[in-house]
């Protein structure tokens, strides 16, 4: 997992592979307030970008997920949430299993949680090993506007 603010893209995060660097580029190029919610294409079926609003929930009524096909790139562009975050041991009690449809599996629950709270500018990387929990409130449920950077994994092999 890599976790920043998009003003340090230039000074601390250089090294990112370019696939990466492409997502989060775009992110800082973008002006994602003003981009109706929906889903494009950045580069074809490689690297898909979601814009979504929604409104954050208790920890307790989000599942945990994880993705084994593509890295997940997560900002926040308007108000504040939580997203729980841990390594995937390979011990969770799957909820669904929706890897082959959607490339994605939830968890019941998972152990060793931390999380991380995100603000405008915040940007999260999730790796096929990393369990995440978005959409997570902070204080009390709010709107929210965030963005979902979808990276192939097999693009940084």
């Amino acid at each position: 997992m890599i976790y920043g603010h998009i003003k340090d893209l230039a000074s601390s995060f250089a090294w990112l592979p370019t696939p990466l660097k492409t997502a989060v580029e775009h992110l800082r190029t973008t002006d994602f307030a003003a981009l109706p919610a929906g889903n494009y294409e950045l580069q074809g079926n490689d690297i898909r970008v979601q814009v979504i609003d929604m409104l954050t929930r208790p920890l307790a009524d989000a599942r945990p997920e994880v993705h084994r096909q593509f890295i997940d790139v997560q900002f926040l562009v308007q108000g504040a949430e939580k997203i729980g975050v841990a390594a995937d041991t390979g011990h969770n009690l799957v909820f669904s299993d929706q890897l082959a449809e959607r490339d994605l599996l939830l968890y019941t629950d998972v152990d060793n949680e931390s999380t991380l709270t995100m603000t405008p500018g915040s940007f999260a990387v999730f790796f096929p090993t990393d369990v995440h929990r978005p959409g997570c409130v902070v204080d009390q449920p709010q709107a929210i506007r965030k963005v979902v950077i979808k990276v192939r994994a097999s693009l940084l092999a």
